[in-house]
């Protein structure tokens, strides 16, 4: 069922299926919501499956000119509030993962449980940032030309050219995004707080799934972090880049559904 809740004079738009204990799907950059088409149906079976558009992208509405990750946070919590639930375990994409981390530390009562799909504690290092203005300034230009190479880089090379039609399902939820949010979540990006410290403090279970082929997350730095929580699982996949939700749906989903019955 498509919904939406009113925060911040805007509304914010997701998608809610099933019933049991909640589970709540946050994407990626630069998507929206229906990256997890694939995994909701299996998932409501057994869970209550909230998947959100963060501000700016699919259906919900900008929200400021840039989006840090901790007003993404608030917009998640509103999600919550609208569906009066108390708990859940939040699973993450990338920036989706990003997102979770700032909902954790703000709202650490919420959670049972965070799954970092593809994604990691640290902040941006100088280069990074670079790279992210750099991104920026490229959006600006010509924002589908950015998607399209963006989407591209994601995948691992060999499932790309072997499954070209999944690929190109990706770069069209990205170049259906607007060139503002784009940008104001790059921004973001760019400016995100290292969350390192909170992995450390964290009480709550924590999965890392990660890509063997993942050319942004690269799995030998971020297994270092997989040792900081006081509870952490890790699904390493070989022949996966950064989109183990489209590269290796049946087992990624198969591992969140298990996680998750673990931290209910």
């Amino acid at each position: 069922m498509a919904k939406k809740v009113t925060f911040l004079n805007k509304h914010v738009s997701y998608t809610i299926a099933g019933n049991g204990p909640a589970l709540v799907l946050v994407h990626g950059f630069p998507m929206d919501k229906r990256v997890w088409d694939d995994f909701v149906p299996i998932l409501a079976n057994d869970f209550t499956v909230i998947a959100i558009d963060l501000p700016g992208f699919g259906h919900s509405q900008m929200l400021e000119i840039q989006h840090n990750m901790w007003v993404m946070a608030d917009a998640v919590k509103a999600v919550l509030d609208e569906e009066k639930i108390q708990k859940t375990v939040l699973t993450g994409h990338s920036m989706g993962g990003y997102v979770g981390l700032a909902f954790a530390k703000s709202y650490p009562e919420k959670l049972n449980g965070l799954v970092l799909f593809h994604s990691q504690a640290g902040a941006d290092d100088e280069t990074a940032k670079e790279n992210r203005n750099m991104a920026i300034e490229t959006v600006k230009l010509n924002h589908n030309n950015f998607a399209y190479s963006f989407i591209d880089s994601l995948f691992d090379p060999e499932f790309a050219l072997k499954y070209p039609e999944i690929v190109e399902r990706f770069r069209a939820i990205a170049t259906e995004q607007t060139p503002e949010a784009i940008v104001s979540a790059l921004a973001g990006l760019r400016d995100r707080e290292n969350q390192i410290e909170l992995l450390a403090q964290i009480k709550i279970p924590v999965l890392f799934i990660l890509g063997k082929s993942d050319s942004r997350m690269p799995f030998t730095k971020i297994m270092a972090q997989a040792a900081l929580p006081h509870h952490a699982e890790m699904l390493l996949l070989a022949d996966v880049g950064h989109m183990g939700f489209a590269e290796a749906t049946e087992k990624t989903c198969d591992a969140v559904r298990s996680f998750c019955e673990r931290c209910n």
